[in-house]
């Protein structure tokens, strides 16, 4: 869904909610008054990879260029990184600037972060250079203080799903529908400064969710903010944006609802048909994902939650390459297989490049992946579908009233085959008429075949812009919210 104008953020940007907490233990190294300092710390870890950041700090004379390096002890090996030109030589890491990040004034910080493997063993280095200068000098290596761990859940009844045939299942093979709404707010609050959160994600508020009787909820992120690049303010950004994440995810599952997390806001310049901005960094939707972030984003979310097969996946909010290239041949395989795509002046990240992202860190959460026009689009899902070797594929679709495919014909046609094939999910549902007469028909159309439905979206924006299903966030529905919390109370009441 397109989000309001910038000005209505602003306006209910003040209510912001933070949490504090690190996903794992950062281990920083830093000096009393050195020439530099730099600080190291894993950000998530899993079997056989890890997420790890550095910040550099110069305390001399301006640079217009800056290397560090480091050694590694336990035999990691980098494969990918952002917000510099990494290279590993041996044991030795060297992060370089990119042309656009070089200048770094006295007293200045840049980060840059990365991924890598590693196995029995993920020392962390003891030892760095910036342009040759030892940096900490003096200053061995000392834990952080203990991070805060997310709420215990308890004895929440969050069943692991998977899918069996076209249908989401528990553990004990019990059918499960995901009925449920949007919490928007972690993927724009903090790329455009504000906060991480729009609105409180404190227990109460999770609670005035659950009071509907929904038992699922899709919360948005953006990429730059998860992976802590250079234009987040760090506060808002990297590790403190992962800990909020998956704090509230720990929330959600308190109260037995099913978090999805969805990658909404990415990388990459597109100023063609229908451009939501023209902006190179994660501001908008952009018409599909970008090749130099976003597996790492899907590397390093997998990689956090693979332990949790409560958690599901939606890769991509929704992608329209059909709007850049000429023909619906072109945008479908430019969906799955990413690459040079026509109109898209990035490299793509195709959905099988996504997948295949989730699966390389053991993680076999259900994936969601949506089809082309926004998510409204699955005539050929089913011919292009990735290839998914854990089994755990399901379709995503949006529909509003201003869609194309937007009335029982067109889900006849289009929906009704991909539902008989693989389990169905409507990640968003909604209407700009501030009523519900049109989500109460895809309601019922979704509740005659047994399928899933979340609607858009738990903020306290003006409906007809949102659209929005509450008025205050302690659960108080807008005339267009009434519709889904009555129907959800009397389907699970």
């Amino acid at each position: 869904m397109r989000h309001p104008p910038r000005s209505v953020l602003l306006v209910v940007a003040g209510a912001v909610a933070l949490v504090g907490g690190m996903t794992m233990p950062v281990v920083t190294a830093q000096g009393a008054t050195p020439a530099c300092s730099v600080e190291y710390s894993v950000t998530s870890q899993w079997d056989t990879g890890f997420q790890g950041a550095v910040k550099i700090t110069n305390n001399t004379s301006a640079m217009s260029s800056w290397s560090v390096s480091f050694d590694f002890a336990g035999g990691q090996k980098v494969s990918q990184g952002w917000n510099a030109k990494w290279s590993q030589s041996g044991t030795t890491v060297t992060a370089a600037n990119e042309g656009y990040n070089g200048s770094l004034a006295t007293g200045a910080s840049i980060s840059a972060g990365f991924l890598a493997s590693w196995s029995g063993s993920n020392a962390v280095p003891t030892s760095f250079e910036l342009n040759g200068t030892t940096c900490n000098v003096d200053t061995e290596p000392t834990p952080s203080p203990t991070p805060v761990d997310p709420p215990d859940s308890g004895d929440a009844t969050t069943p692991a799903l998977h899918v069996s045939g076209n249908k989401l299942v528990d553990a004990d093979g019990s059918t499960r529908r995901l009925l449920g709404v949007n919490r928007s707010g972690g993927e724009f609050m903090c790329v455009q400064g504000y906060g991480i959160f729009d609105g409180p994600v404190d227990d109460a508020a999770i609670q005035a969710i659950a009071d509907w009787k929904v038992n699922a909820v899709r919360i948005p992120l953006n990429e730059e903010c998860w992976l802590g690049l250079s234009n987040i303010k760090p506060e808002y950004g990297g590790a403190t944006y992962m800990a909020a994440v998956k704090d509230l995810v720990a929330r959600v599952e308190a109260h037995g609802m099913t978090p999805i997390v969805e990658l909404h806001w990415t990388y990459g310049q597109y100023t063609g048909n229908s451009a939501g901005c023209s902006d190179v960094h994660a501001t908008c939707q952009k018409p599909m994902p970008d090749m130099q972030y976003t597996p790492s984003f899907w590397s390093s979310v997998a990689g956090t939650f693979k332990d949790d097969p409560a958690v599901a996946f939606d890769l991509f909010n929704e992608p329209y390459p059909d709007r850049a290239t000429s023909t619906t041949t072109q945008a479908w395989q430019c969906w799955r297989d990413g690459g040079t795509c026509p109109g898209i002046g990035y490299e793509v990240a195709g959905m099988q490049d996504l997948v295949d992202s989730v699966r390389a860190t053991g993680a076999k959460n259900i994936i969601l992946a949506g089809g082309l026009a926004y998510s409204n689009d699955l005539s050929q899902w089913l011919s292009y579908r990735p290839t998914d070797p854990a089994g755990n594929l399901v379709a995503a679709y949006h529909v509003y009233n201003f869609n194309t495919c937007a009335n029982e014909s067109c889900w006849n046609s289009t929906l009704a085959p991909v539902a008989a094939q693989v389990p169905l999910v409507a990640g968003e549902i909604g209407e700009n008429t501030c009523s519900h007469s049109f989500v109460d028909q895809v309601m019922k159309w979704f509740d005659d075949r047994g399928l899933s439905y979340l609607g858009w979206t738990w903020n306290t924006w003006d409906c007809s812009s949102g659209p929005s299903l509450i008025s205050n966030y302690d659960g108080t529905p807008t005339s267009y919210g009434i519709g889904l919390r009555d129907h959800l109370r009397a389907l699970n009441g």
